[in-house]
Order: C-alpha cells, then sequence, then structure tokens
C-alpha cells in the first residue's frame, strides 16, 4: 500500500509543477496604424469624435473596494485612464491623415460624423483589452463590441525615452485605427459625402425642428439619406452655421481640456505602469516559487512517511531512519519555503494596491472655464454641455425672434457666447 502511494505521489509532481510554470512576456511586433497615401476630398473627409470611455467598473463591485482591488480594479484609476485611453487613440487616428477633426467629445455630444465609444475591460500594466464600437452619423455600424487587447510591448519600458516615443499598447489603438479606415473605405465616396450632409443637417434639426423638418429620412436599410438640402441663401442655414461655429468651438475647448488632463498624468501614469508591471510580475514568481517548493516539499514528506521500513542489517536500518528523517526535515523546510513566498506574494500585491492609491491621488479631477460656464469634467461634463446646448438653442430663438413672440413681455437677455471659445485649467476646490 505505501508503495502505491509513493508511486502515485512521484506520479503526480510533474502534473503540479506544470501549473508553475510561469510563462514570459516576449518582446511582440509593432503594429503600425496605416498612413494615407493619396488626396482625400474635403467633402469625404470624416470628422471623428471620440467619447471618454466606459471605465468598465462591475456594477455589482462598484461599491465594495476589498472586491475591486482583488480583481486589480481601482474606481478612481479606472477613470482617469477611461479619459487618458481616448487621448491616446485620438493621437492615432490624428497622424495617420486619413480623417478630419478628431476630438475627445462629451458623452452627450451626438452631432459627428462617426462616433466612437469604448470600454475599459483589463488594464493592469502588463496587459490591456478595450471593447470598441462605431458607427456613422447616418446610422451605419461600423465597429460592435469589439474586444482589442495586448500584452505589454515590454521595449517601450526599457528607458524613459522609449516609454515616451510609444506607448506600451501602442498596437490597440493602432489596430481601432486600422479597422476604422477598412470600415470607411468600404463606403462609396457618395456614403461619405451624405455622412457629412447628414450630420450637419441633424444638428440644425436639433436646433431648429420646424424649419428643417423633412430633411432627411430613413430609408428600408435603416440608413438615413439627405432628402433636400436648404438653399445657400436661407437665412436660418447661415444662422445655424454660425451657431454650429460656436458650438464646435465649445468642443475644441472640452477636447483641449482632455489634452491637457493627459498631459498631466502621462508621467505618473506611465511610472506606476512600469511598476504595476514590474510588482505583477515578482508576484507571479513568487506565486509559482511558492506552489514549486510546496509540492516538491510535500513529495519529500510523503517520500520519508512512506519509504519501506525492512532492513537487512542494524547499520542499514539506521542509515534508512536517517534518511528518512531528513526528507521529512527538507519536506517540511521546503514547505516553509513555499509558504514565505506566498507571503512575499502578498507584499508585492500590497505594494502595487498602495502604488495605484498614490496614482490616484495624482490625478485628480480638475475645472476646465468655457466663457464663463465653469465645467467639472468628472461625470459633470455631460451634463454641463447639455446646459451649453440649451443655451444655444436659446440663442437661435432670441435671433429669430421667436422666442420674443412665444414670450409675454422683454425676456431676460442670455450669456451670450462668443465666436471663440477660452479655456482655462485649474485644480479643483475643495
Amino acid at each position: 500500500m505505501r508503495s502505491k502511494l509513493l508511486a502515485a505521489a512521484v506520479l503526480a509532481i510533474p502534473m503540479l509543477l506544470a501549473g508553475c510554470v510561469t510563462s514570459e512576456v516576449k518582446p511582440i511586433p509593432k503594429v503600425a496604424a496605416k498612413q494615407a497615401t493619396v488626396h482625400i476630398p474635403q467633402a469625404e473627409l470624416l470628422d471623428v469624435g471620440i467619447r471618454v470611455f466606459d471605465p468598465g467598473i462591475p456594477k455589482n463591485l462598484e461599491n465594495d473596494d476589498e472586491a475591486l482591488a482583488k480583481k486589480r480594479i481601482y474606481p478612481d484609476l479606472r477613470k482617469a485612464e477611461a479619459r487618458y485611453m481616448p487621448t491616446l487613440l485620438r493621437s492615432t487616428l490624428e497622424e495617420t491623415a486619413q480623417w478630419g477633426a478628431v476630438r475627445v467629445i462629451p458623452n452627450n455630444a451626438d452631432f459627428v460624423d462617426v462616433i466612437v465609444t469604448g470600454k475599459v475591460v483589463d488594464s493592469n500594466g502588463g496587459f490591456m483589452a478595450l471593447e470598441i464600437s462605431a458607427s456613422d452619423a447616418a446610422g451605419r455600424v461600423w465597429i460592435k463590441n469589439k474586444q482589442y487587447n495586448s500584452l505589454v510591448d515590454l521595449g517601450a519600458y526599457k528607458t524613459t525615452a522609449a516609454l515616451k516615443a510609444r506607448d506600451p499598447f501602442q498596437n490597440v489603438y493602432s489596430e481601432i485605427a486600422n479597422d476604422l479606415v477598412v470600415a470607411r473605405d468600404k463606403l462609396s465616396a457618395l456614403d461619405r459625402e451624405n455622412i457629412r450632409k447628414v450630420a450637419s443637417l441633424r444638428f440644425a434639426e436639433d436646433l431648429a425642428p420646424d424649419a428643417m423638418k423633412g430633411m432627411t429620412a430613413v430609408d428600408k436599410s435603416g440608413i438615413t439619406q439627405v432628402v433636400r438640402l436648404p438653399a445657400d441663401s436661407d437665412p436660418t442655414l447661415a444662422r445655424i452655421e454660425r451657431i454650429r461655429e460656436r458650438d464646435t468651438a465649445v468642443v475644441d475647448t472640452v477636447n483641449d481640456y482632455y489634452a491637457s488632463f493627459a498631459e498631466s498624468m502621462d508621467d505618473s501614469y506611465d511610472s506606476w505602469r512600469q511598476t504595476s508591471f514590474t510588482e505583477l510580475e515578482k508576484e507571479m514568481r513568487a506565486r509559482s516559487s511558492a506552489r514549486t517548493r510546496t509540492v516538491l516539499g510535500a513529495a519529500a514528506l510523503l517520500a520519508a512517511i512512506f519509504a519501506p521500513n525492512s532492513c537487512s542489517s542494524y547499520d542499514a536500518c539506521r542509515i534508512n531512519d536517517a534518511m528518512r528523517t531528513a526528507g521529512t526535515m527538507g519536506g517540511i523546510a521546503a514547505v516553509m519555503s513555499g509558504i514565505k513566498k506566498y507571503a512575499d506574494a502578498r507584499v508585492h500585491a500590497d505594494a502595487l494596491k498602495e502604488l495605484t492609491q498614490s496614482f490616484q491621488a495624482e490625478v485628480a479631477p480638475q475645472v476646465v472655464e468655457v466663457e464663463g460656464h465653469t465645467l467639472r469634467l468628472t461625470g459633470t461634463a455631460e451634463d454641463q454641455y447639455r446646459e451649453w446646448r440649451k443655451l444655444l438653442k436659446q440663442l437661435y430663438l432670441e435671433e429669430t425672434g421667436a422666442a420674443a413672440a412665444s414670450t409675454p413681455g422683454p425676456a431676460p437677455a442670455p450669456a451670450s457666447p462668443t465666436t471663440t471659445a477660452t479655456s482655462s485649467v485649474k485644480p479643483p476646490s475643495s
């Protein structure tokens, strides 16, 4: 019986050790975003709006910090990443020269040729995964809930200069950019021109629904088409175009805010990712070593316990007893060493948590001022932009005289925006 148990223990060792091997992250091939090689006519040059990403915090765990920490999800950090990552995608798209204006936009800014939305699925310094969707103003879905992921490009962590030159997960942004180009190139020139016209008319219809009614219609395939266009000399159209320029100025200001936010968190975020990867790597190796030591120690104990007692002489029995004692002590030592390694792994995990909390303090929310209106871009930006849209509608009514016709007595003058928006970024008030 002892022989069978000993044999079973010996056979189990390779299988247990197989799960203890830590795979090393190797350099990965670099993916380049496809550059424009031909001139794209202005009428077909589509603007892109990238909304702030969903930070990917599970609803059922959003108030459970301990459970989130076990999944390596730190809410403040994720919210910062959700604002930071769209700016990297924007930069990637801009560098390709494939698009018109590319902006990071409020989540309730709708009237853009192409809108990209995203969700942070995973991000820990060693691995990143994003879920991306994209659609155009005419209603076509370009990308639907597609997951893009990549291991870290270790070359980016070698030096500070390398980290500045290329993001460790640039492959993800390049792949998204390439898929957007593929989706766009499937459209005809007329389709692209239609998208631009529809985006403009949808803005006009939202601002002046009565005056712009019937300009667009949805066809059988669910795509919005232009039915008719207002005359170039239409004074209503001229007013709407002026107002849209002001709206674009505000969106540009918001985009500049996100760019400034990303720049301000760049150094600390890069340091966090690099240290996070190092800590994760140490933790994985410590856990692997702990499993190896524990398994080998347990095997030594089993071998000592179940070693045959029969011996041919007194001296042989003494040697056998000595070997058994040594095996038992060695096994215990190996198991204790394994337990210590598990403790070391926990220390690395705690260090990672402390680093994250420190980083979260560095990327506290900021405030942007737009023409006298304060926008706090940490969840209230969309509300502020919504108020801005109401102000634009009110401005349109004032300019057309509709407000005066529908409101008895003199109406209070709104805080009229100027054609050019100015912005300043300052620390949040306590």
